[in-house]
């Protein structure tokens, strides 16, 4: 009997040494956000190792542009970290079906989830989901609400109250009515386009009518939105080809235009720099009494690198992830990234409690081209960054460039 209690007491010393160092573990997130960094080590990680004692948590970020370059380099030599952040589908779909992301489908934290919100991280069948999803960005417009004052303009709601803003802000003279560049090209698209499109193809049934082949590229609701993009350039002040993403964020912080063409992402920035009060619109219906549809884009999720070492480590903090404690401390602390957990979070920052109060006006939809639709070559994501400037600059007209769109995806796509 003594040798067996003695056995007994060795064995669970092991046991309990082994669950010790099980959990003690250093994990290492990979991510494009560098501008969070603070946040990161101020707030989130603190909260996670707080709860979890035995596990650190380090946040190493890349430069936004550089991030799928760096990351696919790190993934094939081996030296990633510990958990991916996820940009949304086709991306993060590749890195699943090379073996870089592990399957989470099974992890008790997804069901604090939609099937729409994890659609953006999900295999087309459904059957593997691959990232814990964390946010989502909402399109619509920022203005000065100074400057709206001072002109004597009103919010619009419809497209021709817009352009009647446009045109008195523009012969007031004293404000750039729009700031927006076509410099760098994905502006135009996202923060154009696919700000104003929704409305045209009417959200979700025209995004999938356009993967199911029910629509096509050159119909008047693909086409429409250049035409009105092309209405913009008269606004968008003196130099805005060359224009940078940068240059519009500044010419807009410095309150020296009246509207700036938004991602809801742009709120903890634009708070910092901004010295006058904002408001916030949604897309301009074509005319009053339309059904609004908005921009809600599953924008960004977290997964585990399938060769990590802390496995265990990091599907704790990944569960963490799911649960109401991060939602609640991401929604709050980087404002106008709306958490896509089941569980409301109360949004203290009064211009993303506007943009989130969209979704029940509105009907819901994500950017027409990021899910299938430009998985060939050529990039339809890509491809309409182009489009969108040679709208704006007026050297392609919008039955030209559907044309072209359609064109170039039917190449490569059949539905």
């Amino acid at each position: 009997m003594l040798k067996t209690v003695t056995q007994l007491t060795v064995l669970s010393t092991v046991l309990a040494a082994t669950g010790a160092m099980a959990q003690d573990a250093t994990i290492t997130i990979e991510s494009w956000r560098n501008d969070d960094l603070a946040l990161w080590q101020d707030k989130i990680i603190p909260a996670f190792e707080a709860e979890n004692p035995g596990i650190k948590v380090k946040f190493t970020p890349s430069a936004p542009a550089e991030y799928n370059a760096a990351l696919n380099s790190k993934l094939d030599a081996g030296s990633a970290g510990d958990i991916i952040t996820c940009r949304p589908f086709d991306a993060s779909l590749a890195l699943f079906e090379a073996g870089h992301l592990a399957d989470l489908a099974d992890m008790p934290a997804m069901d604090n989830f939609s099937d729409v919100a994890k659609s953006a991280w999900q295999t087309d069948d459904g059957a593997s989901t691959f990232c814990v999803p964390m946010a989502s960005v909402i399109h619509g417009f920022i203005y000065n609400k100074e400057a709206f004052e001072e002109v004597g303009v009103d919010v619009p709601t419809t497209e021709d109250e817009f352009f009647a803003a446009l045109d008195k802000i523009k012969a007031d003279g004293n404000y750039i009515p729009m700031a927006m560049g076509t410099n760098d090209q994905w502006e135009a698209a996202t923060m154009g386009y696919n700000n104003i499109g929704p409305n045209y193809w009417k959200g979700e049934e025209g995004r999938r009518a356009l993967i199911a082949g029910g629509q096509k590229l050159t119909d008047d609701a693909w086409t429409a939105p250049y035409a009105t993009l092309a209405k913009w350039g008269d606004y968008l002040g003196d130099g805005y080809e060359a224009q940078t993403y940068p240059d519009s964020q500044n010419l807009f912080t410095l309150g020296r235009a009246a509207i700036y063409p938004a991602g809801s992402w742009e709120i903890s920035g634009f708070n910092e720099l901004a010295d006058f009060e904002m408001g916030v619109f949604k897309p301009p219906v074509q005319k009053a009494g339309d059904t609004c549809y908005i921009s809600d884009h599953t924008d960004i999720g977290i997964g585990m690198n399938a060769a990590s070492e802390n496995a265990e480590a990091s599907k704790t903090f990944l569960a963490w992830v799911g649960s109401p404690e991060f939602a609640t401390i991401f929604g709050n602390a980087l404002p106008g990234f709306f958490p896509l957990s089941k569980t409301p979070v109360d949004i203290e920052d009064p211009m993303a409690n506007e943009f989130v109060s969209w979704r029940g006006e509105c009907e819901s939809t994500i950017r027409s081209t990021y899910q299938i639709l430009s998985r060939g070559t050529p990039n339809l994501e890509n491809e309409t960054w182009g489009a969108s400037v040679a709208a704006i600059k007026g050297t392609e007209s919008p039955a030209d460039l559907g044309a072209k769109l359609q064109e170039g995806l039917e190449s490569w796509y059949k539905p």
